[in-house]
C-alpha cells in the first residue's frame, strides 16, 4: 500500500462525502457559538475540489493533489475555514515535496506541517477551543505511531483517533479565539466545529488508506 495521488485523492473525494453527510451537523454546532456556516462552507469547498480533479484530471503526486485543494478552499470557502484549511493543505503540499508516495516519516512531515500551517494563520494555541485541539494531539500521535514503526495505515488511524478525542476534549473548553469567544464562559458545554470537520478529514484519510491496502 501506498500513500500516492490516488490516496489523496481517494481523500479528498471522501472527505467532501463526509462533509455532505455531517453538513447539518457541523452547521448545529457551528450555530451553537459561532456564525453556523461551518458546514455549508466545507460542503462547498471539499466538493469544489472534488469538481476540480473531475474536469483537470488527478495529480501526478499527492503533494500536487494537496495544493489543488489548497488553491480550491482559499478561492471557494469564506470565513476562516478557507484560510486555515487552505493554508494547511499547501503547507502539506510543500512537504510532500515531489515525492511519488509519502513514506511513514514523509507522512508525518505532512501532517506537522498542515497543523503548523493553521497555527500560524490562525494564532491559536491548544485549548484555545479551535481545530488545533484535534490537530495538534493528532499530529502527537501520529508521531508517537510512526516511532513505533507504525504502518503509514497505522500512524493515520493514530492520527484520527487523537483528533476526535482531542473534539471530545473541546466542549468544556472557554473559547479564547474566533466568533465563539464573543461568549466567553457560555462558550463552554459545546464542541468546537472546526475540530469537528478536522477529524472528518483524518477519519476520511484513514477510510482512503485501508482502500487502498
Amino acid at each position: 500500500m501506498e500513500l500516492d495521488a490516488a490516496w489523496a485523492d481517494r481523500w479528498m473525494r471522501l472527505s467532501a462525502q463526509a462533509m455532505t453527510e455531517n453538513r447539518q451537523r457541523l452547521t448545529t454546532l457551528d450555530r451553537e457559538i459561532g456564525d453556523a456556516d461551518h458546514g455549508e462552507n466545507m460542503e462547498r469547498g471539499f466538493t469544489a475540489i472534488v469538481e476540480k480533479m473531475d474536469t483537470d484530471g488527478t495529480p501526478d503526486t499527492p503533494g500536487e493533489v494537496f495544493k489543488t485543494a489548497a488553491m480550491t478552499l482559499m478561492s471557494k470557502v469564506g470565513g476562516a475555514a478557507g484560510p486555515l484549511y487552505g493554508t494547511a493543505f499547501l503547507r502539506a503540499s510543500t512537504a510532500a515535496g515531489s515525492s511519488a508516495a509519502l513514506g511513514p516519516q514523509e507522512l508525518v512531515a505532512v501532517l506537522t506541517a498542515a497543523r503548523d500551517g493553521i497555527v500560524a494563520r490562525g494564532k491559536a494555541e491548544t485549548g484555545d477551543k479551535t481545530m488545533i485541539d484535534a490537530w495538534t494531539p493528532a499530529v502527537d500521535a501520529a508521531a508517537t505511531a510512526q516511532a513505533a514503526d507504525a504502518t503509514p495505515v497505522g500512524i493515520l488511524i493514530a492520527a484520527a483517533n487523537a483528533a476526535e478525542a482531542g473534539l471530545a476534549g473541546t466542549e468544556p473548553l472557554v473559547a479564547r479565539k474566533g466568533r465563539a469567544s464573543y461568549l466567553g464562559e457560555r462558550s463552554a458545554g459545546h464542541l468546537d466545529p472546526g475540530a469537528a470537520s478536522t477529524a472528518l478529514i483524518l477519519q476520511a484519510a484513514v477510510q482512503a488508506a485501508e482502500a487502498a491496502a
